[in-house]
């Protein structure tokens, strides 16, 4: 991991080059993930700017299937947004300071709201493969923290508080937009796990015990990060799949990317409604 000095002028080198390439376009104040089932969102958006990952100094390389490597800027529901076709995972061999690199970028171009959306594995007895979940709360017991290391004073204080990294002004939104469209909505605590490996039946069973209704590789770190910002976080997961053990059957890949496209259409309206109402 880089010093403080050097990381925080990296994330100042990477806001500059963005902010040069939008020229003297208003800079959004909205960021959108775009996680599994949520790029053909990006068609619903009037595009103004496409930046590749790979143009933007210091920023790491999306490996991670179905991830494109994009940064686009542009309006989404009257709203300016910038959307972001791809993450980066701690099991892509990344440290915990890259994957939430993007997060620190964003700060600095002042955006205020962060919208994370992923693929999760369903835990809770009443969840589907292929449904919708609004995070309320998370566990990361044994991730890496995504602040450990020397705190960058400038962004927040060294102890933050975590009673409300999803912010309840956006849990009752996206229900209110939800029962609006008539789209059936979970709300539940998403476990964190670092991965590759999908967890096992006795780790499941365990994550129930302690209250998780869903589990997935992803969000947790950027959450952490972007509100120790001082970012409003709203997190949706699709329910690509039923965690090991609960519906018995081997998990794959393949199940993951085929719920998460059954559930585009509703998780695409969703966000763009959400948006429009922020």
């Amino acid at each position: 991991m880089l010093d403080s000095v050097s990381y925080v002028r990296q994330i100042n080198d990477s806001a500059n080059f963005i902010r040069f390439r939008l020229g003297h376009d208003k800079m959004p104040e909205i960021c959108i993930v775009l996680g599994s089932g949520l790029a053909p969102l990006a068609d619903m958006c009037e595009i103004k700017h496409e930046i590749l990952y790979t143009e933007i100094p210091n920023f790491p390389r999306s490996t991670a299937p179905g991830h494109e490597g994009k940064l686009l800027v542009g309006t989404l529901s009257g709203k300016n947004v910038f959307m972001f076709k791809g993450r980066f995972h701690y099991y892509e061999g990344y440290d915990i300071s890259q994957v939430v690199f993007y997060v620190r970028v964003m700060a600095r171009l002042g955006v205020k709201t962060i919208v994370l959306t992923n693929a999760a594995g369903g835990i809770g007895d009443d969840m589907h493969s292929a449904e919708l979940m609004t995070i309320t709360d998370h566990l990361s017991f044994f991730a890496e923290p995504a602040l450990r290391g020397p705190n960058l004073d400038e962004f927040g204080t060294r102890f933050p508080d975590q009673s409300e990294v999803y912010c309840k002004e956006y849990v009752t939104l996206l229900d209110e937009c939800a029962k609006d469209l008539n789209i059936s909505l979970h709300k539940g605590v998403y476990a964190y796990s670092k991965g590759p490996q999908y967890e096992t039946p006795a780790e499941i069973r365990a994550l129930k015990v302690m209250g998780a209704s869903a589990v997935g590789m992803s969000t947790v770190p950027e959450a952490q990060t972007a509100s120790h910002c001082g970012m409003k976080v709203a997190a949706i997961s699709c329910i690509s799949n039923m965690a090991a053990g609960i519906s018995h059957m081997k998990l794959s890949e393949e199940e993951v990317f085929e719920n998460a496209a059954k559930t585009s259409a509703d998780m695409c309206a969703l966000v763009k409604l959400f948006t429009e109402r922020i």
